[in-house]
Protein backbone atom coordinates (compact mmCIF):
# COMPACT_ATOMS: atom_id res chain seq x y z
CA UNK A 1 0.00 0.00 0.00
CA UNK A 2 1.19 3.58 -1.15
CA UNK A 3 2.25 5.77 1.63
CA UNK A 4 -0.02 8.83 2.16
CA UNK A 5 2.64 11.95 2.24
CA UNK A 6 -0.16 14.00 3.96
CA UNK A 7 0.16 12.03 7.06
CA UNK A 8 4.37 13.03 7.52
CA UNK A 9 3.84 16.61 7.01
CA UNK A 10 6.73 16.83 9.69
CA UNK A 11 8.85 14.36 8.03
CA UNK A 12 12.32 13.96 6.71
CA UNK A 13 12.29 14.46 2.57
CA UNK A 14 8.97 15.44 2.33
CA UNK A 15 9.14 16.60 -1.17
CA UNK A 16 10.69 13.58 -1.90
CA UNK A 17 8.31 11.52 -0.33
CA UNK A 18 5.37 13.37 -1.99
CA UNK A 19 7.06 13.11 -5.51
CA UNK A 20 6.98 9.15 -5.04
CA UNK A 21 4.14 8.50 -3.10
CA UNK A 22 2.67 5.97 -4.90
CA UNK A 23 5.86 3.41 -4.55
CA UNK A 24 7.00 5.01 -1.22
CA UNK A 25 5.77 2.43 2.01
CA UNK A 26 7.80 4.45 4.58
CA UNK A 27 10.46 7.09 5.88
CA UNK A 28 13.01 6.25 8.99
CA UNK A 29 15.73 8.45 9.71
CA UNK A 30 17.81 8.24 12.64
CA UNK A 31 21.94 6.74 14.10
CA UNK A 32 22.99 4.44 11.69
CA UNK A 33 27.02 3.70 12.80
CA UNK A 34 28.71 5.54 15.69
CA UNK A 35 31.80 5.32 16.79
CA UNK A 36 32.23 6.85 20.52
CA UNK A 37 35.72 7.44 21.78
CA UNK A 38 36.57 7.28 25.67
CA UNK A 39 39.63 9.18 26.63
CA UNK A 40 41.94 9.79 29.99
CA UNK A 41 41.83 13.27 28.98
CA UNK A 42 44.38 14.40 31.62
CA UNK A 43 46.57 12.06 30.50
CA UNK A 44 47.82 12.90 26.94
CA UNK A 45 49.41 16.72 28.63
CA UNK A 46 53.08 15.71 29.37
CA UNK A 47 52.75 17.20 33.02
CA UNK A 48 49.62 15.63 33.73
CA UNK A 49 51.81 12.48 32.64
CA UNK A 50 54.71 13.12 35.13
CA UNK A 51 52.84 13.53 37.93
CA UNK A 52 50.75 10.86 37.30
CA UNK A 53 53.86 8.52 37.64
CA UNK A 54 54.95 10.56 40.71
CA UNK A 55 51.86 9.81 42.38
CA UNK A 56 52.00 5.88 41.03
CA UNK A 57 55.85 6.04 42.80
CA UNK A 58 57.07 5.10 39.24
CA UNK A 59 60.89 6.25 38.63
CA UNK A 60 61.43 7.25 34.70
CA UNK A 61 63.45 4.59 34.14
CA UNK A 62 61.30 2.21 34.83
CA UNK A 63 58.28 3.52 32.99
CA UNK A 64 58.68 0.71 30.03
CA UNK A 65 58.40 -2.29 32.95
CA UNK A 66 55.71 -0.74 35.02
CA UNK A 67 53.38 0.27 31.56
CA UNK A 68 54.63 -3.67 30.18
CA UNK A 69 53.08 -5.01 33.64
CA UNK A 70 49.67 -3.04 33.18
CA UNK A 71 49.66 -4.14 29.72
CA UNK A 72 50.62 -7.83 31.00
CA UNK A 73 47.73 -7.65 33.39
CA UNK A 74 44.84 -6.26 31.26
CA UNK A 75 45.71 -9.01 28.65
CA UNK A 76 45.13 -11.72 31.89
CA UNK A 77 42.30 -9.87 32.71
CA UNK A 78 40.61 -10.27 28.93
CA UNK A 79 41.82 -14.28 29.35
CA UNK A 80 40.19 -14.30 32.60
CA UNK A 81 37.05 -12.43 31.18
CA UNK A 82 36.72 -15.46 28.18
CA UNK A 83 37.16 -18.17 30.36
CA UNK A 84 34.52 -17.42 32.25
CA UNK A 85 32.11 -16.59 29.78
CA UNK A 86 33.46 -20.06 27.89
CA UNK A 87 33.69 -17.34 25.22
CA UNK A 88 37.02 -17.56 22.58
CA UNK A 89 39.96 -15.31 22.63
CA UNK A 90 41.54 -15.48 19.28
CA UNK A 91 44.95 -14.03 17.87
CA UNK A 92 44.69 -11.72 14.89
CA UNK A 93 48.23 -11.91 12.50
CA UNK A 94 47.15 -8.76 10.76
CA UNK A 95 44.82 -5.92 11.38
CA UNK A 96 43.74 -5.87 8.49
CA UNK A 97 41.21 -9.00 8.67
CA UNK A 98 37.56 -8.48 8.93
CA UNK A 99 37.29 -8.83 12.90
CA UNK A 100 33.35 -8.19 12.55
CA UNK A 101 32.93 -10.75 10.30
CA UNK A 102 34.57 -13.29 12.07
CA UNK A 103 32.67 -12.50 15.21
CA UNK A 104 29.18 -12.86 13.48
CA UNK A 105 30.44 -16.26 11.88
CA UNK A 106 31.09 -17.24 15.51
CA UNK A 107 27.58 -15.30 16.76
CA UNK A 108 25.99 -17.62 14.17
CA UNK A 109 28.28 -20.65 14.83
CA UNK A 110 27.47 -20.69 18.74
CA UNK A 111 24.08 -19.40 18.49
CA UNK A 112 24.47 -16.54 20.67
CA UNK A 113 21.61 -14.68 22.10
CA UNK A 114 23.32 -12.35 24.41
CA UNK A 115 26.24 -11.20 26.03
CA UNK A 116 30.33 -11.96 25.50
CA UNK A 117 30.76 -13.52 22.20
CA UNK A 118 34.43 -13.60 21.50
CA UNK A 119 37.34 -11.20 21.94
CA UNK A 120 40.46 -11.02 19.40
CA UNK A 121 43.34 -8.83 20.10
CA UNK A 122 45.91 -7.73 17.38
CA UNK A 123 49.13 -5.63 16.89
CA UNK A 124 47.43 -1.71 15.64
CA UNK A 125 48.95 1.54 15.50
CA UNK A 126 48.17 4.00 18.25
CA UNK A 127 49.22 7.37 19.83
CA UNK A 128 51.43 5.72 22.88
CA UNK A 129 53.67 7.23 25.98
CA UNK A 130 57.29 6.39 25.29
CA UNK A 131 60.47 7.66 27.78
CA UNK A 132 62.99 8.61 25.78
CA UNK A 133 66.64 9.66 26.20
CA UNK A 134 67.66 13.54 25.74
CA UNK A 135 71.32 13.73 24.19
CA UNK A 136 71.12 17.72 25.02
CA UNK A 137 69.67 17.73 28.69
CA UNK A 138 71.33 13.63 29.26
CA UNK A 139 67.88 13.04 30.98
CA UNK A 140 64.92 10.90 30.17
CA UNK A 141 61.87 12.69 28.80
CA UNK A 142 58.35 11.62 28.28
CA UNK A 143 57.06 11.69 24.79
CA UNK A 144 53.40 10.74 23.49
CA UNK A 145 54.04 9.38 19.73
CA UNK A 146 52.46 7.43 16.82
CA UNK A 147 54.00 3.81 17.51
CA UNK A 148 51.96 0.03 17.98
CA UNK A 149 50.66 -2.08 20.49
CA UNK A 150 48.27 -4.88 21.51
CA UNK A 151 45.18 -3.58 21.46
CA UNK A 152 41.62 -6.11 22.75
CA UNK A 153 38.19 -5.73 21.20
CA UNK A 154 35.28 -7.17 23.15
CA UNK A 155 32.42 -8.36 20.84
CA UNK A 156 29.16 -8.10 22.88
CA UNK A 157 25.12 -8.74 22.09
CA UNK A 158 24.31 -6.06 24.54
CA UNK A 159 20.91 -6.09 25.94
CA UNK A 160 20.53 -2.81 24.98
CA UNK A 161 22.34 -1.63 22.31
CA UNK A 162 22.22 -5.31 20.42
CA UNK A 163 25.56 -6.35 18.37
CA UNK A 164 28.54 -4.07 19.37
CA UNK A 165 32.17 -3.76 20.12
CA UNK A 166 34.92 -2.30 22.57
CA UNK A 167 38.27 -1.45 21.39
CA UNK A 168 40.88 -1.52 24.53
CA UNK A 169 44.24 0.23 24.14
CA UNK A 170 46.77 -1.75 26.52
CA UNK A 171 49.48 0.90 26.88
CA UNK A 172 48.67 4.59 28.20
CA UNK A 173 47.31 6.38 27.70
CA UNK A 174 44.28 3.19 27.38
CA UNK A 175 42.23 5.24 24.03
CA UNK A 176 38.57 3.32 24.46
CA UNK A 177 36.38 2.93 21.18
CA UNK A 178 33.17 1.77 21.08
CA UNK A 179 31.46 1.25 17.84
CA UNK A 180 27.41 1.14 18.28
CA UNK A 181 24.51 0.62 15.38
CA UNK A 182 21.63 2.46 15.63
CA UNK A 183 19.43 -0.03 13.17
CA UNK A 184 20.81 -3.07 15.18
CA UNK A 185 19.65 -1.16 18.49
CA UNK A 186 16.35 -0.09 16.79
CA UNK A 187 15.69 -3.69 15.86
CA UNK A 188 15.96 -4.88 19.60
CA UNK A 189 13.96 -2.06 20.31
CA UNK A 190 10.93 -2.87 18.07
CA UNK A 191 11.42 -6.86 19.61
CA UNK A 192 10.45 -5.40 22.81
CA UNK A 193 7.26 -3.06 21.08
CA UNK A 194 5.89 -6.10 19.38
CA UNK A 195 6.77 -4.33 16.03
CA UNK A 196 6.91 -6.87 12.93
CA UNK A 197 9.81 -6.25 10.18
CA UNK A 198 11.66 -7.10 7.55
CA UNK A 199 15.65 -7.28 8.11
CA UNK A 200 18.06 -6.84 5.21
CA UNK A 201 21.55 -6.20 6.72
CA UNK A 202 21.38 -2.45 8.05
CA UNK A 203 18.31 -1.46 7.07
CA UNK A 204 15.01 -2.51 6.99
CA UNK A 205 12.64 -2.76 3.91
CA UNK A 206 9.53 -3.04 5.71
CA UNK A 207 8.09 -2.18 8.86
CA UNK A 208 4.70 -2.95 10.11
CA UNK A 209 4.33 0.03 12.28
CA UNK A 210 6.66 3.12 10.72
CA UNK A 211 5.58 5.69 12.93
CA UNK A 212 6.12 3.96 16.28
CA UNK A 213 9.15 2.39 14.94
CA UNK A 214 10.36 6.62 14.22
CA UNK A 215 9.42 7.48 17.78
CA UNK A 216 12.32 4.31 19.16
CA UNK A 217 14.65 5.88 16.96
CA UNK A 218 13.86 9.23 18.70
CA UNK A 219 14.49 7.71 22.13
CA UNK A 220 17.83 6.82 21.24
CA UNK A 221 18.61 10.85 21.84
CA UNK A 222 17.78 10.54 25.11
CA UNK A 223 20.61 7.76 26.44
CA UNK A 224 22.81 8.39 29.06
CA UNK A 225 25.34 7.48 27.09
CA UNK A 226 28.23 7.88 30.26
CA UNK A 227 26.30 5.60 31.92
CA UNK A 228 25.95 2.90 29.31
CA UNK A 229 29.47 3.04 28.14
CA UNK A 230 30.54 3.16 31.82
CA UNK A 231 29.36 -0.17 32.32
CA UNK A 232 31.01 -1.79 29.16
CA UNK A 233 34.18 -0.42 30.44
CA UNK A 234 33.66 -2.04 34.19
CA UNK A 235 33.27 -5.19 32.37
CA UNK A 236 35.60 -5.26 29.95
CA UNK A 237 38.45 -2.77 31.25
CA UNK A 238 38.10 -4.05 35.23
CA UNK A 239 41.91 -2.30 36.02
CA UNK A 240 40.31 1.21 34.97
CA UNK A 241 39.61 2.20 38.99
CA UNK A 242 43.32 1.25 39.73
CA UNK A 243 44.94 2.69 36.79
CA UNK A 244 43.00 6.08 36.91
CA UNK A 245 43.55 6.61 40.83
CA UNK A 246 46.16 8.76 41.20
CA UNK A 247 44.49 11.12 38.39
CA UNK A 248 40.56 10.41 40.08
CA UNK A 249 39.77 10.41 36.26
CA UNK A 250 36.55 8.80 34.59
CA UNK A 251 36.42 8.52 30.79
CA UNK A 252 35.60 11.50 29.06
CA UNK A 253 33.17 10.48 26.00
CA UNK A 254 32.77 11.83 22.46
CA UNK A 255 31.87 10.90 19.33
CA UNK A 256 35.16 10.27 16.90
CA UNK A 257 32.48 9.34 13.94
CA UNK A 258 28.30 9.77 13.44
CA UNK A 259 26.27 8.57 10.27
CA UNK A 260 22.61 9.58 10.57
CA UNK A 261 20.68 7.97 7.66
CA UNK A 262 17.25 8.30 6.35
CA UNK A 263 15.82 5.54 4.66
CA UNK A 264 13.42 5.74 2.23
CA UNK A 265 11.03 2.50 1.80
CA UNK A 266 9.89 1.59 -1.50
CA UNK A 267 7.18 -0.48 -2.25
CA UNK A 268 9.53 -2.98 -4.44
CA UNK A 269 12.97 -3.04 -5.86
CA UNK A 270 11.70 -2.55 -9.10
CA UNK A 271 10.11 0.99 -8.21
CA UNK A 272 13.73 2.39 -7.16
CA UNK A 273 15.52 0.98 -10.12
CA UNK A 274 13.07 2.61 -12.32
CA UNK A 275 14.42 5.89 -10.53
CA UNK A 276 17.60 5.34 -9.28
CA UNK A 277 19.97 6.47 -12.73
CA UNK A 278 17.95 9.64 -12.82
CA UNK A 279 19.15 10.67 -9.30
CA UNK A 280 22.14 9.72 -9.73
CA UNK A 281 22.98 11.72 -12.82
CA UNK A 282 20.85 14.54 -11.57
CA UNK A 283 23.26 14.92 -8.79
CA UNK A 284 26.78 14.19 -10.63
CA UNK A 285 25.61 16.82 -13.20
CA UNK A 286 23.50 18.98 -11.01
CA UNK A 287 24.92 19.68 -7.68
CA UNK A 288 27.77 22.09 -7.33
CA UNK A 289 29.93 22.87 -4.82
CA UNK A 290 27.47 26.03 -3.52
CA UNK A 291 24.73 23.29 -3.37
CA UNK A 292 26.83 20.71 -1.17
CA UNK A 293 27.48 23.66 0.87
CA UNK A 294 23.84 24.63 1.35
CA UNK A 295 22.90 20.80 2.40
CA UNK A 296 25.24 21.02 5.35
CA UNK A 297 24.05 23.90 7.07
CA UNK A 298 26.42 26.42 5.74
CA UNK A 299 26.80 29.45 3.65
CA UNK A 300 26.52 28.71 -0.30
CA UNK A 301 30.39 30.62 -0.23
CA UNK A 302 32.80 28.52 -0.66
CA UNK A 303 35.82 29.55 2.12
CA UNK A 304 39.45 29.20 1.16
CA UNK A 305 39.91 27.01 3.67
CA UNK A 306 36.53 24.44 1.99
CA UNK A 307 37.29 21.68 0.29
CA UNK A 308 34.52 20.42 -1.96
CA UNK A 309 34.29 16.96 -3.97
CA UNK A 310 31.51 14.70 -5.34
CA UNK A 311 32.51 11.65 -6.12
CA UNK A 312 30.50 8.57 -8.19
CA UNK A 313 31.61 4.99 -7.53
CA UNK A 314 30.25 1.87 -8.35
CA UNK A 315 30.22 -1.09 -6.01
CA UNK A 316 29.23 -4.55 -6.01
CA UNK A 317 25.78 -3.72 -4.82
CA UNK A 318 25.20 -0.57 -6.89
CA UNK A 319 26.07 3.40 -7.09
CA UNK A 320 26.41 5.22 -4.69
CA UNK A 321 27.18 9.43 -4.95
CA UNK A 322 29.04 11.10 -2.21
CA UNK A 323 29.55 14.65 -1.58
CA UNK A 324 32.45 15.56 0.77
CA UNK A 325 32.65 19.14 2.78
CA UNK A 326 36.25 19.33 4.12
CA UNK A 327 36.05 15.33 6.48
CA UNK A 328 32.23 15.15 6.10
CA UNK A 329 30.27 14.03 3.79
CA UNK A 330 26.75 13.44 2.73
CA UNK A 331 25.94 10.19 0.50
CA UNK A 332 22.98 8.48 -0.74
CA UNK A 333 22.71 5.23 -2.05
CA UNK A 334 20.37 1.50 -3.07
CA UNK A 335 19.80 -1.00 -0.26
CA UNK A 336 17.32 -3.09 -2.14
CA UNK A 337 14.04 -1.62 -2.14
CA UNK A 338 15.74 1.35 0.45
CA UNK A 339 17.19 4.60 -0.95
CA UNK A 340 19.45 6.06 1.87
CA UNK A 341 20.66 9.14 2.30
CA UNK A 342 23.41 9.57 4.89
CA UNK A 343 25.13 12.21 6.28
CA UNK A 344 28.78 11.45 8.31
CA UNK A 345 30.22 13.99 10.59
CA UNK A 346 34.00 13.12 11.10
CA UNK A 347 34.62 16.65 12.10
CA UNK A 348 31.64 18.63 14.23
CA UNK A 349 33.45 21.93 14.11
CA UNK A 350 31.79 22.78 10.64
CA UNK A 351 28.71 22.82 12.51
CA UNK A 352 27.40 25.47 15.69
CA UNK A 353 25.32 24.71 18.44
CA UNK A 354 23.07 26.94 21.13
CA UNK A 355 24.84 26.57 24.30
CA UNK A 356 27.00 28.03 26.80
CA UNK A 357 30.76 28.10 27.41
CA UNK A 358 31.94 24.76 28.48
CA UNK A 359 34.46 26.17 30.69
CA UNK A 360 31.83 29.54 32.30
CA UNK A 361 28.63 27.41 32.80
CA UNK A 362 27.03 30.58 33.97
CA UNK A 363 27.60 32.61 31.01
CA UNK A 364 25.06 33.30 27.83
CA UNK A 365 23.97 31.16 25.49
CA UNK A 366 25.22 31.48 21.62
CA UNK A 367 26.03 30.17 18.81
CA UNK A 368 29.29 27.82 19.55
CA UNK A 369 31.48 25.30 17.98
CA UNK A 370 29.33 21.84 18.14
CA UNK A 371 31.69 19.72 20.32
CA UNK A 372 32.78 15.89 19.86
CA UNK A 373 31.32 15.21 23.37
CA UNK A 374 28.11 13.32 23.71
CA UNK A 375 26.36 16.24 25.31
CA UNK A 376 25.72 17.57 22.08
CA UNK A 377 24.62 14.70 20.66
CA UNK A 378 21.14 15.91 20.40
CA UNK A 379 22.28 18.97 18.14
CA UNK A 380 24.51 16.48 16.10
CA UNK A 381 21.28 14.81 14.94
CA UNK A 382 19.34 17.49 14.43
CA UNK A 383 21.98 19.03 11.88
CA UNK A 384 22.35 15.50 10.14
CA UNK A 385 18.61 15.51 9.83
CA UNK A 386 18.11 18.71 8.21
CA UNK A 387 21.47 18.19 5.35
CA UNK A 388 19.43 14.72 4.59
CA UNK A 389 16.13 16.54 3.87
CA UNK A 390 17.77 19.11 2.04
CA UNK A 391 19.17 16.86 0.08
CA UNK A 392 16.37 14.69 -0.58
CA UNK A 393 14.27 17.99 -1.61
CA UNK A 394 16.60 18.94 -4.05
CA UNK A 395 16.42 15.15 -5.52
CA UNK A 396 13.13 15.15 -5.57
CA UNK A 397 13.79 17.40 -8.83
CA UNK A 398 14.13 14.23 -11.19
CA UNK A 399 11.41 12.84 -12.89
CA UNK A 400 11.78 9.83 -15.11
CA UNK A 401 7.69 9.20 -16.35
CA UNK A 402 8.12 10.90 -19.35
CA UNK A 403 11.21 10.53 -22.43
CA UNK A 404 13.71 13.40 -22.59
CA UNK A 405 12.40 14.32 -26.18
CA UNK A 406 8.75 14.71 -25.02
CA UNK A 407 10.04 16.77 -21.94
CA UNK A 408 12.00 19.20 -24.29
CA UNK A 409 9.68 19.44 -26.57
CA UNK A 410 7.16 21.71 -24.51
CA UNK A 411 9.69 24.09 -24.13
CA UNK A 412 11.68 24.61 -27.62
CA UNK A 413 8.39 25.79 -29.33
CA UNK A 414 7.39 29.28 -28.66
CA UNK A 415 3.80 29.94 -26.51
CA UNK A 416 1.22 32.48 -25.79
CA UNK A 417 0.67 33.83 -22.65
CA UNK A 418 -2.40 36.39 -21.71
CA UNK A 419 -2.03 37.31 -25.57
CA UNK A 420 1.46 37.55 -25.87
CA UNK A 421 3.80 35.57 -27.81
CA UNK A 422 6.99 34.50 -26.03
CA UNK A 423 10.00 32.59 -28.04
CA UNK A 424 11.61 28.97 -27.44
CA UNK A 425 13.95 28.30 -25.06
CA UNK A 426 17.12 26.67 -26.25
CA UNK A 427 18.55 24.96 -23.86
CA UNK A 428 21.61 24.39 -26.17
CA UNK A 429 22.36 27.78 -26.00
CA UNK A 430 25.28 29.10 -23.59
CA UNK A 431 22.31 31.67 -22.53
CA UNK A 432 19.05 29.81 -21.49
CA UNK A 433 21.47 26.75 -20.13
CA UNK A 434 23.24 29.22 -17.70
CA UNK A 435 19.29 30.51 -16.38
CA UNK A 436 18.20 26.90 -16.51
CA UNK A 437 20.85 25.52 -13.93
CA UNK A 438 20.58 28.85 -12.00
CA UNK A 439 17.09 28.70 -10.79
CA UNK A 440 17.28 24.96 -10.38
CA UNK A 441 19.79 25.36 -7.87
CA UNK A 442 19.65 23.03 -4.72
CA UNK A 443 19.18 26.52 -2.19
CA UNK A 444 16.37 27.30 -3.62
CA UNK A 445 14.61 24.08 -3.51
CA UNK A 446 12.53 24.85 -0.20
CA UNK A 447 12.55 28.86 0.25
CA UNK A 448 12.58 29.47 -4.08
CA UNK A 449 14.17 32.83 -5.34
CA UNK A 450 14.12 36.23 -6.15
CA UNK A 451 15.37 38.56 -9.33
CA UNK A 452 18.63 39.18 -7.69
CA UNK A 453 19.72 35.66 -6.39
CA UNK A 454 19.75 34.61 -9.93
CA UNK A 455 21.03 37.89 -11.39
CA UNK A 456 24.01 37.89 -9.41
CA UNK A 457 24.90 34.64 -11.04
CA UNK A 458 24.01 35.56 -14.65
CA UNK A 459 25.38 39.32 -14.49
CA UNK A 460 28.92 40.53 -13.46
CA UNK A 461 28.87 43.16 -10.56
CA UNK A 462 28.30 46.55 -11.50
CA UNK A 463 28.39 49.45 -9.12
CA UNK A 464 26.64 51.95 -12.18
CA UNK A 465 22.87 52.04 -10.96
CA UNK A 466 21.67 52.79 -14.78
CA UNK A 467 23.60 49.14 -15.78
CA UNK A 468 22.28 47.73 -12.42
CA UNK A 469 18.31 48.67 -13.33
CA UNK A 470 18.91 47.66 -16.75
CA UNK A 471 20.49 43.94 -15.70
CA UNK A 472 17.19 44.02 -13.17
CA UNK A 473 14.77 44.68 -16.08
CA UNK A 474 16.81 41.98 -18.25
CA UNK A 475 16.37 38.96 -15.61
CA UNK A 476 12.59 40.29 -14.98
CA UNK A 477 12.02 39.57 -18.85
CA UNK A 478 13.94 36.23 -18.55
CA UNK A 479 11.86 35.74 -15.75
CA UNK A 480 8.85 36.27 -17.45
CA UNK A 481 9.92 33.79 -20.47
CA UNK A 482 10.12 30.92 -17.81
CA UNK A 483 6.89 31.58 -16.25
CA UNK A 484 5.28 31.96 -19.67
CA UNK A 485 6.21 28.37 -20.17
CA UNK A 486 5.08 27.35 -17.10
CA UNK A 487 8.50 26.38 -15.29
CA UNK A 488 8.70 28.58 -12.63
CA UNK A 489 5.27 29.77 -10.89
CA UNK A 490 5.12 33.60 -8.75
CA UNK A 491 4.64 33.21 -5.04
CA UNK A 492 1.72 34.93 -3.70
CA UNK A 493 2.37 38.65 -2.01
CA UNK A 494 6.10 38.25 -2.20
CA UNK A 495 8.89 38.74 -4.57
CA UNK A 496 9.98 34.80 -4.53
CA UNK A 497 9.50 32.58 -7.52
CA UNK A 498 9.58 28.37 -7.01
CA UNK A 499 10.26 26.48 -9.57
CA UNK A 500 7.34 23.97 -10.42
CA UNK A 501 7.04 20.42 -10.61
CA UNK A 502 6.53 20.76 -14.41
CA UNK A 503 9.80 23.02 -14.54
CA UNK A 504 11.79 20.88 -12.38
CA UNK A 505 11.07 17.65 -14.78
CA UNK A 506 11.88 19.53 -17.74
CA UNK A 507 14.90 21.47 -16.58
CA UNK A 508 16.31 18.58 -15.00
CA UNK A 509 15.69 17.14 -18.90
CA UNK A 510 17.11 20.02 -20.49
CA UNK A 511 20.22 19.78 -18.47
CA UNK A 512 21.02 16.62 -19.00
CA UNK A 513 20.70 16.77 -22.62
CA UNK A 514 23.12 19.47 -22.47
CA UNK A 515 25.55 16.85 -21.24
CA UNK A 516 25.23 14.23 -23.65
CA UNK A 517 27.30 14.34 -26.79
CA UNK A 518 26.62 15.84 -30.09
CA UNK A 519 24.98 13.54 -32.04
CA UNK A 520 22.19 13.41 -29.14
CA UNK A 521 22.28 17.18 -28.90
CA UNK A 522 21.75 17.70 -32.52
CA UNK A 523 18.83 15.27 -32.74
CA UNK A 524 17.32 16.57 -30.10
CA UNK A 525 17.26 20.25 -31.64
CA UNK A 526 16.01 18.62 -35.02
Amino acid sequence: MAINANNFKDEVGLAFVQRYQSDVIGVLHGWDRLRLQGTLRSLYYPPVMEQYLRKAGVMWKNFKTFATTLTGRIRGAAEDLAKQQQRPLIYLASSRASKEDKARQIQQRDQVKTGLITIMSCVEPCRRWSMRGNQATKKLELSIEWGKCIHLYFYWIHEELGFLHLRLQTWFPFLIQVCVNGREWLGRQMDKAGIAYRRQDNCFPWIGDVRRAQKLMEQQQGIDWPSVLGGLVKQCHPLHREISRPIEREYYWTAAQSEYATDVMFRERGALERIYPALVHHAVMSFGAEQVMRYMGRPGRVGVNDAVVTDRRRRSVGVRVKHWLNKNSLKFYDKGSVLRDEVTINEPKDFRVWRRAENKPSSPKQWRVLRRSVADFSRRAEVSRKATDRHLTALAAVEVKTSLAQEAAQVCRAVKCEGRRYRALNPLGKTDAELLAAVNRGEFAINGFRNRDIRVRLYSPTADQRRERQQMAAMGRKLRLLRAHGLIAKVSKTHRYVVTEKGRRIITALLAARQASTDKLTALAA
